[in-house]
């Protein structure tokens, strides 16, 4: 990764995940400043859920009446319906993990503890998922390597790795040849 920590984050994604089967976490980060574009789309989106999807804005606290909001904002969103436990997993132990994962990056001051920076997290839980503390732990893992890569970007050898072996590129889901 390079050690360059980038100030213009406006738009910057990068993927992270953390974790291992079944309780692994797997997610998608963007950057947004607030007024921008990005955060007007990504905005829009929050506001626009559809059925089986709930964006939410990550709060933490020991209850309800006390919820906080995470500092910069955090926009989290399920990649997958959820339900049953899967559900508790995310609205609980990942959203846990998320808020951990942006507070990590926030104590090494790749992000500002400010309104200015929105940061967008769609997560994805195993369905398979059955422990909370992993699945927190490993949402807290993602998040954390999503958000250091979007904000300091990729080491040019492992760019350049995946260019010079992009003919035998594969995918755990992509059963061709």
């Amino acid at each position: 990764m390079d050690l360059h920590v980038h100030t213009d984050t406006d738009g910057r994604i990068a993927q992270g995940w953390g974790g291992t089967e079944p309780n692994g976490v797997h997610v998608n980060v963007i950057l947004a400043r607030r007024g921008s574009p990005t955060a007007a789309a990504m905005i829009t989106a929050f506001a626009s859920p559809s059925p089986g999807f709930c964006p939410i804005g990550v709060p933490v606290g020991p209850d309800q009446l006390s919820y906080e909001t995470v500092q910069p904002p955090v926009i989290l969103l399920n990649k997958v319906p959820v339900g049953g436990f899967a559900e508790t997993l995310f609205f609980g132990a990942a959203t846990v993990g998320t808020a951990q994962g942006v507070l990590d990056a926030v104590a090494e001051r790749l992000l500002e503890p400010d309104q200015e920076t929105v940061v967008f997290v769609s997560l994805w839980v195993d369905p398979a998922a059955g422990d909370e503390t992993a699945v927190r732990q490993a949402a807290r893992a993602a998040v954390g390597a999503g958000v250091r890569e979007a904000v300091c970007g990729r080491d040019r050898a492992e760019i350049q790795r995946m260019i010079d072996n992009r003919d035998s590129l594969t995918h755990p889901f992509y059963g061709g040849r």
